[in-house]
């Protein structure tokens, strides 16, 4: 298993360590100048909060130094994967261009072309540079939480939750310039490309994991916030045929189960988990364990308001609710 922290902060983060001018140019300087912020942020909205670089994470230059290393050293290994290797990583010069080419090549048809895709990417990432930020935000959470990702090039290359989220931030990103059919057309491919449903019009933070991802699908007016871990076959869905807000909201940290239902303008609270194959129909309270069809939470034995509190969407533990609540019964 991955380094995972026990404490997540709230401060958004627009900019990277060194990335302008007159800013702290070590991670190790940025995050002492936030701590302070940090710490108040924590105190007024509870462990459970938005993105932030941990200590241990690797800046955007690190991080494709690390990528660009691990390709070379497989592409000397398997010498068969050398030529892919290449024109997927070790012919770019930055990891966003790498990960354009990727998306436009395995999104592309006959009648869209991956040329085509490549510009429009690339000319997209370049008008909104905080997608790319949100990319590096959610490969850092795969290699955290995941532990089959034993590399970071694994990631980039072979799983398509990743692929699918990222393709899904460009969408977005077009549909909320008024370039709607455009991003519908490239919804369309995402989904039978990845096998992963999203509305352009869904709203999703930084640092989320979709694993395996197959099956997902996800409402037009739903919102996922940062460091959520979301397992194949979940469904956040509407109910009835009104338009407006009618999709669920998902607060941050939350871990849901492979095989759950969400149904509806219902919020799932900050720090939660849901566990597998369960039914969501009403609202669940932050730092709660949900399960059932439907849902039911489950009561806590250790209380205690000392206990270290670790987001579930971080640890991945999917049962270990059976022997640490109470009312569980087969």
């Amino acid at each position: 298993m991955h380094c995972v922290s026990c404490r997540v902060c709230s401060i958004p983060v627009h900019r990277w360590a060194g990335d302008e001018e007159g800013k702290p140019s070590t991670p190790s300087d940025y995050f002492a100048v936030r701590e302070a912020d940090a710490e108040k942020e924590l105190q007024e909205q509870g462990p459970s909060c938005a993105w932030t670089p941990e200590q241990y994470h690797k800046s955007p230059q690190q991080l494709w130094e690390m990528v660009r290393s691990e390709a070379t050293a497989d592409s000397l290994a398997e010498p068969a994967l050398a030529s892919f290797l290449y024109s997927t990583i070790l012919g770019h010069s930055s990891l966003e261009q790498s990960i354009c080419f990727l998306l436009a090549n395995k999104l592309a048809s006959s009648t869209l072309l991956s040329t085509q895709l490549m510009e429009l990417f690339t000319s997209v990432l370049k008008s909104e540079p905080g997608l790319a930020e949100d990319m590096l935000c959610d490969m850092l959470a795969v290699f955290d939480r995941d532990p089959a990702c034993d590399k970071y090039c694994q990631c980039l290359l072979y799983f398509k939750g990743f692929h699918a989220i990222q393709a899904h931030r460009i969408a977005h990103w077009l549909w909320t310039h008024g370039r709607k059919t455009l991003a519908m057309a490239l919804q369309s491919r995402i989904s039978d490309i990845f096998h992963v449903d999203i509305h352009p019009g869904a709203r999703i933070g930084r640092g989320v994991m979709f694993d395996h991802a197959t099956g997902i699908v996800i409402g037009e007016t739903a919102v996922i916030g940062d460091n959520c871990s979301i397992l194949h076959h979940v469904t956040l869905g509407g109910s009835g045929t009104g338009t407006g807000d009618r999709h669920p909201k998902i607060g941050n940290g939350v871990l849901i189960g492979a095989g759950v239902v969400v149904l509806g303008d219902v919020k799932v609270g900050d720090g939660s988990k849901i566990g597998a194959g369960s039914v969501v129909l009403t609202s669940v309270p932050p730092h709660s364990t949900a399960v059932g069809v439907p849902v039911r939470l489950l009561k806590r034995k250790d209380t205690s308001p000392t206990a270290p509190f670790v987001d579930p969407a971080l640890e991945m533990d999917q049962i270990s609710f059976i022997e640490d609540w109470s009312d569980y019964i087969i």
